[in-house]
């Protein structure tokens, strides 16, 4: 009884990580990402760019973000070691950031250029952003391209609800929720067993 309640724990956790390596596999290839990848439209939230420095013996050193038409970004989180820079049209709460830059900052390969910020996507669509990264070397990458190139751009889906979405959308959330839900079931089921006497 104990053997096979142990199987059934190990086998729980064993599928709890794999449907998580799943819903992680896009981060695995290592591109520019905005998270959540998935937000509601009309209303303002803490959105995520990072940018991963993949060249060899160099460091990202400047990060440029061009933001689509629709996508407010209302204020930034700190980036210690970082310089920003913001252009925008308008003044006041009328203001509309254009581009941000980021400088002076020093990530080393394999690791990610982290910037923050609360913002706000008017309309349930699509949003792809423009991410140009410099490395140390004077090198450049432009994060434009589409989602099976090499350096596809980033995105997020804006939609009305959190119940809304596409249908891609809404399965690479049941495969996370479902990953928790098998984490916690196989904590339970270990936690929760009592030794025989």
């Amino acid at each position: 009884m104990r053997n096979q309640s142990a199987r059934r724990a190990r086998a729980l956790v064993a599928s709890a990580t794999a449907v998580a390596a799943l819903a992680a596999a896009p981060a695995a290839f290592g591109h520019a990402e905005m998270t959540p990848s998935v937000a509601r439209a009309k209303d303002g939230q803490l959105f995520t760019l990072a940018v991963p420095t993949e060249k060899e013996g160099a460091q990202t050193t400047k990060v440029e973000l061009t933001p689509p038409a629709g996508f407010g970004i209302d204020s930034f989180a700190p980036s210690p070691g970082w310089k920003r820079d913001v252009q925008a049209s308008g003044s006041g709460e009328e203001a509309t950031i254009q581009k941000v830059t980021w400088s002076g900052g020093k990530v080393p390969t394999e690791e990610d250029a982290v910037f923050q910020f609360i913002a706000t996507p008017q309309s349930a669509k699509t949003y792809t952003f423009g991410v140009r990264q410099t490395y140390s070397d004077g090198s450049v990458v432009d994060w434009n391209g589409g989602e099976s190139s090499e350096t596809p751009s980033a995105r997020i889906e804006a939609v009305s609800s959190l119940g809304g979405g596409s249908s891609s959308t809404l399965a690479i959330v049941a495969l996370v929720l479902a990953g928790i839900a098998l984490v916690v079931a196989g904590v339970g089921l270990v936690g929760g067993r009592r030794p025989l006497t």
